[in-house]
């Protein structure tokens, strides 16, 4: 007789939901969740997803699935749509039924074909126009909303110390204050106000990564 697996009720609480479900998974199901994939070693030639790929690469399920609109360059409708069918597989053909996090690129608009592109970081922040950026941070979010992601790798909030550093221009500058004004704003803009709606930010990176030396 199959257990019945209460995660799956949404009436109950997530403390109870997620201590049911740890209470389920293997070592290995686990180690999944901790784990991402990129989206080229689900897909064939014609970006389409391949389920045996799915069974050899992701047998036990993924935490993340990383940047399926900069890695395919399929045009939205057909983003989305792949991106719920690697979702559907997930669900129906690995144990527990997990679906994965989508992550994506945004810095300066969402990283794929037909998306809005902004000014680059360090532009946004010499607008001195934190309303501004959190608009635009905000028809980000819809734009990826839209294709099925949930998490971002953005915003940088390294402090620019070096010009010679190779990401100079995903940064808001050099100023402390002025950073944290204009990251707030995006913080804001790509969060929303309802989690239903809204896409996980990431403000980056831990510890030091833009306090360079040499440009290095």
């Amino acid at each position: 007789m199959q257990k019945e697996r209460r995660y799956l009720d949404a009436s109950l609480s997530a403390d109870v939901r997620v201590a049911d479900l740890l209470a389920e998974m293997t070592i290995e199901e686990k180690v999944a969740q901790l784990s991402g994939i990129w989206t080229s070693n689900l897909i064939d030639k014609d970006r389409e997803f391949v389920p045996e790929k799915g069974a050899k690469v992701i047998p036990h399920g993924t935490g993340h699935v990383t940047r399926i609109g900069a890695v395919t360059l399929l045009p939205p409708q057909q983003s989305a749509a792949l991106a719920n069918r690697i979702q559907r597989y997930l669900r129906e053909e690995t144990r527990l039924g997990i679906p994965a996090i989508v992550h994506e690129e945004s810095c300066a608009g969402y990283t794929a074909r037909e998306a809005t592109t902004f000014p680059q970081a360090i532009g946004q922040a010499a607008s001195w126009n934190p309303a501004l950026v959190e608009l635009a941070a905000s028809v980000i979010r819809r734009e990826m909303r839209a294709v099925g992601a949930h998490h971002t790798l953005a915003p940088v909030l390294d402090v620019s110390r070096d010009p010679r550093w190779g990401r100079q221009e995903e940064t808001f500058g050099e100023d402390p204050f002025l950073i944290s004004a204009i990251g707030n704003a995006y913080v804001r803009g790509i969060q929303g106000d309802d989690w239903h709606e809204g896409i996980v930010a990431t403000a980056k990176h831990f510890l030091d990564y833009g306090f360079s030396e040499g440009g290095l």
